[in-house]
Order: structure tokens, then sequence, then C-alpha cells
């Protein structure tokens, strides 16, 4: 496959019984959906682990930089914590970004899982630190709601298998037909648009990209996108897949719908585009997409598919 990407390392893969760790890198987190969330982990067989500190506040984030820097860094470099679980999103990870020991985190590539303001980390753990990531279920979030948590895409991607996909149950519709092969990439398209002209602006090149938000409204939708297509970093996508863009209306009686307003923006790219993949902000079942693996777009008319092609993790 002709990418500018070189293959990334493979985290180990999550077994039942292995420790999850979780972290808060932005914004607090209430107790009772933490306790929520681990008792489901438990159910599924994991053991949460989380330092106090995680519920300390300091304005809108769970404390300070330090705090959450240090337990981020904490948690990579712990033997006993085989995956990073997100509590929540919210803001304030872009803060972390020069604060980490990027090579401490190199050294120790685990499963790192969240979306919304964590797409900040993702992105940059799968580009500078070179491994894959995940795009999905938080444990503030979606773990500690019923029917929150797709666990179907969960073990299919934390597992190691080396080929699943996701069809129309993932709730996915085509906008722009077409077949497409690249590296699948992307996240909230909030931080996705906030990293241009930064140090840790998205790599594009050669990818099918995911990009999801909620809450956004349209035209702010189309401004982001639009900072994305000015910026080139649609130049040389294979293919674009938008999730369920949850509650990302004018008002109720808008005369438009927003799949309207984002094919007047990447309609003219000549790539696969589908619409309402549910991952990241969605209203139930959150699918789990591993981010730097290649990856196998679909869309025929309405029918949109997404075939995963190679393993996320390492199986030993």
């Amino acid at each position: 496959m002709h990418s500018s990407f070189t293959p990334r390392t493979k985290p180990p893969a999550l077994q039942p019984g292995d420790t999850v760790g979780i972290v808060a890198p932005a914004s607090n987190i209430k107790r009772e959906l933490l306790d929520k969330g681990c008792e489901v982990l438990r159910q599924q067989g994991y053991r949460p682990f989380y330092f106090d500190s995680i519920l300390e506040h300091d304005l809108y984030f769970a404390g300070s930089v330090q705090r959450r820097a240090r337990e981020l860094e904490e948690m990579f470099a712990r033997d006993d914590v085989k995956a990073i679980l997100c509590a929540r999103g919210g803001y304030g990870a872009n803060y972390l970004l020069p604060m980490l020991d990027l090579e401490k985190i190199k050294a120790h590539p685990k499963i790192f899982v969240g979306y919304s303001d964590p797409t900040t980390l993702l992105t940059y753990f799968a580009d500078a630190a070179g491994f894959t990531t995940f795009h999905g279920p938080m444990v503030a979030r979606d773990w500690a709601h019923d029917d929150g948590v797709d666990l179907a895409s969960w073990e299919a991607a934390l597992s190691g298998l080396s080929e699943w996909g996701l069809g129309g149950e993932s709730g996915a519709t085509g906008l722009a037909s077409g077949t497409a092969e690249g590296i699948l990439y992307g996240g909230c398209l909030s931080m996705l648009a906030a990293s241009l002209g930064t140090p840790y602006e998205i790599r594009t090149q050669g990818t099918i990209l995911f990009v999801e938000d909620q809450a956004a409204k349209p035209y702010q939708v189309d401004r982001m996108l639009m900072q994305l297509k000015l910026g080139g970093k649609f130049e040389g996508v294979r293919g674009i897949v938008f999730g369920e863009m949850l509650d990302c209306t004018q008002n109720s009686q808008q005369d438009y719908r927003l799949e309207e307003v984002v094919m007047r923006i990447v309609g003219d790219l000549g790539v696969p585009v589908a619409y309402g993949m549910r991952s990241g902000h969605v209203t139930r079942r959150n699918i789990t997409l591993p981010i730097g693996v290649s990856a196998r777009f679909e869309v025929a008319k309405n029918a949109a598919s997404l075939r995963i092609t190679e393993a996320a993790v390492s199986v030993e």
C-alpha cells in the first residue's frame, strides 16, 4: 500500500483478567460515574485501576497539568497496567503535549483508548510515538451507561483479530460511492482542526479519515472542515467517514441536513464518503476504531462498509 506511513508498533493485546489503568487527561470527573464504569469493566473480566488524584479539580480540569501528565506517564511505565482508558473528555489534553516524556511512553507502547478531547493524544501517540491507538469508549461515559459500548468491535480491535469489518450495523450510510484502501486515522473534528499550525499537526496523507463531533452547529462544522481543506489536510486522503455527528444542528426548523453541508466541502475530492458511523459521541454502543492500521473502505449507493485489514495489537 503506497502511503507516507511507516508501520506502527502494535501494543500487546488485552486479555481477560488484565489490569486497565484509568486516566483523566482533560476535564474533571464525577466519582459515581467512575464507579459505575469500573463496575461494568469488572463484569467484563478486567481489573480497573486508578490513582486517587484522578478526582482532583482545577477550574474545569482534572487537577493540574503536572498531575495529569504524571498520571499518564506512570500508567505507561507500570508493568501491571496492560491498557489505558480515558475516563472522559471535556477539555485540556492539549496542555499535556509539551509536558510528556515521549521517549518514556514509546518505551512502553500500550493500548490507549479515548475520544473527544483525547483525540489530541490519540493522534500524537500514533504519529510521534508510532504506535496504534484506539478511538473508543471511555470509562465515566460509555462504560458507565447501559448499552454504551459496542463489545464486538472492542473485542475485535483489542484482542488482535487480523481482519474484521463494520457494515450497516455501524450506522454508516453512503454519501459518495467508491472503494479505497488506506490507514484509518482521525477523531474529533474540533481537535483535528485545533492541531493545525502546531508542532502536533495531524498527518492525514494516505488515510481513510474518520471525523466526528458533538453539538457543533452546521456552520461550525463547515468552518472546521474548510480549515482542514484550506490547510491541505484532505490532499492524499483516500476516503472520509463521518461519525453520528450528535446534536450538530442549528435549530429544529433548519431546512437543510448536515450531510448536504459536509458534501459541499468534501464532495469534490473524488473519494468515497460515508456518514453516521457510531464511534465517539454517540447515542448508544460506541464502536472502537483502531487508529493507525490499514483498512478497506467501500461505499455503494447508500451502503457503506469499513474493513480493518490488519491486527491493531500484537498477540504473543
